[in-house]
């Protein structure tokens, strides 16, 4: 007998304690291992751009709380390992979202998002998870380094903590995707923010196209991409 389905909310996937631990261990993980913070500010930022990414660009609204709640999982995973994340993420989620109801046509929807959001292997392969690909990389800006010392900043502290502002600006009318972020030059030039960040651009990239628009990239207001 097949099990009994509904419809899984945002709300719901939120409020669901097993889930948020798990979300909070992850990112205590990374923390011990001196990675930027991954934990609730990241997957609700990730979850909220992820669904008005879709809903600008004028996709269904379920379309949209799908994306939002890839969002808000797709670093879950990391409570595992950060080696393969992304697909062990995705295990997770399954089980997860089959026992709150999620049904299959939806749930692979998600699986895939959170299984294919990481480079270099992730692949775009919906629009559930090409949101979730340009929400989670344009997610770069200094309240996310953990570290207190910048005498001791590695490369990834220094880029995020240099970046002021970051903003993804969606324009349906132009079907564009535009990343603004604002860089404190004086501590990181934007050579660095490349050196490391390439082939999440080359990701985004593939993402917007998907979703029929063109990616761009605005740093301190002139266009680089």
């Amino acid at each position: 007998m097949a099990a009994e389905t509904r419809v899984v909310t945002l709300e719901e996937v939120m409020a669901n304690a097993e889930i948020r631990d798990l979300i909070e261990q992850a990112n205590a993980h990374l923390g011990a291992m001196g990675f930027t913070e991954h934990g609730q500010r990241h997957v609700r930022l990730v979850s909220r751009i992820s669904y008005n990414i879709l809903k600008r660009l004028g996709f269904p609204e379920r379309e949209a709380e799908l994306a939002a709640i890839a969002g808000y999982l797709h670093d879950i995973g990391n409570v595992v390992s950060r080696h393969d994340h992304p697909e062990t993420g995705a295990a997770m989620v399954y089980v997860l979202l089959r026992e709150m109801g999620m049904p299959p046509q939806e749930l692979g929807k998600v699986l895939g998002a959170i299984g294919n959001h990481e480079e270099p292997y992730g692949e775009v392969v919906n629009n559930i998870g090409a949101a979730v690909i340009l929400a989670d990389k344009s997610d770069v800006h200094r309240t996310r380094v953990r570290n207190t010392d910048p005498a001791t900043f590695d490369i990834h502290d220094r880029v995020n903590y240099a970046v002021l502002k970051s903003f993804l600006d969606v324009r349906p009318e132009a079907r564009a995707v535009n990343l603004e972020l604002q860089i404190d030059t004086a501590i990181s030039p934007v050579m660095e923010y490349f050196e490391i960040f390439l082939s999440r651009m080359v990701m985004c990239r593939r993402a917007a196209s998907f979703l029929g628009c063109q990616f761009e990239l605005t740093i301190n207001n002139t266009r680089l991409l």
